[in-house]
């Protein structure tokens, strides 16, 4: 490697101010990275988020945390849910009608260019990002694009702590909360050949612990990074970054990772993405086997 690794960006939206506010009071923080956009809202009572079908070719994803319930509304179909819940929206006309107050974070691919231009970091990706492999299309859902939400407490496993959801074009692994701090002997260190990782922390502090690759040249060299944040917050972290991620809190945080396109390895593992059986896999993964081992 001669060039060295791109920076993470972190976005502390509990600290920043918003990039958008709107009438009501409910306020907005936009964040990208190569292939996906993340919406952080702070949404008033009553709050009414529409997203319109010239803006909106492909789906997107509605996280909503504990106690936030909300009614959404796309493709002819409402879902009327009480919160602790990801949603994958259809392309097209969509709205999101927050009943009580709070934070909910909607996840969106590169497609979306109106929202690209507006990320408080769009400038870091003005120049050609060639370490990052192009935004790759997914088959269509077996059964047509259409309004699709899943109750999280209803996808708890005791062999994992991971709960990964794919579409057409994301994937987000929705953490189990934390029950402790983590362990500092166990944890894990590794890094992406030619993918971004967004990891969203939406309760409880961390550190994300960052070591950047060594070129040939030392003027170049960075020094390791241990980005301590509270929630919510963003992380953006480019391939070749070695990366691990330490709750610090007492109990109860949580944390997304955010990738797009979906991952090929978590998708070639029998059995570790929830919905597996509403997307297929692209033709070139049809026959491959599944990973011996998973970072």
């Amino acid at each position: 490697m001669s060039e060295p690794a791109r920076p993470a960006y972190t976005a502390r939206y509990y600290e920043q101010p918003p990039l958008r506010s709107d009438a009501d009071g409910t306020r907005h923080w936009i964040t990208r990275g190569t292939n996906f956009v993340v919406v952080a809202t702070q949404a008033s009572a009553g709050a009414v988020l529409n997203r319109p079908a010239a803006q909106q070719s492909d789906e997107y994803m509605l996280l909503l945390p504990e106690a936030l319930p909300a009614r959404i509304e796309a493709g002819g179909e409402r879902v009327e849910s009480a919160g602790d819940s990801l949603s994958i929206v259809p392309p097209g006309d969509s709205r999101i009608t927050v009943l009580d107050g709070g934070w909910l974070y909607r996840v969106f691919s590169r497609r979306c260019a109106d929202l690209l231009a507006q990320a408080e970091n769009a400038a870091d990706y003005d120049a050609d990002i060639t370490d990052v492999a192009p935004l790759e299309s997914w088959p269509a859902p077996a059964d047509g694009y259409r309004l699709r939400h899943y109750r999280l407490a209803d996808y708890v496993r005791s062999d994992t702590t991971m709960r990964l959801f794919r579409s057409s074009n994301l994937m987000l692994n929705v953490f189990l909360p934390n029950k402790a701090p983590r362990d500092v002997r166990k944890m894990t260190p590794h890094s992406h050949i030619d993918f971004e990782q967004g990891s969203l922390a939406v309760r409880g502090r961390y550190v994300h612990h960052l070591r950047y690759p060594w070129t040939p040249d030392m003027t170049r060299w960075r020094d390791d990074t241990h980005e301590e944040v509270d929630s919510p917050s963003l992380i953006v972290i480019p391939p070749k970054i070695v990366h691990t991620s330490q709750s610090i809190g007492t109990s109860g945080m949580r944390l997304v990772d955010i990738f797009a396109p979906p991952r090929d390895d978590f998708s070639l593992k029998p059995g570790l993405v929830c919905n597996a059986d509403e997307y297929p896999l692209p033709e070139r993964l049809r026959d491959a086997a599944a990973p011996a081992a998973l970072a």
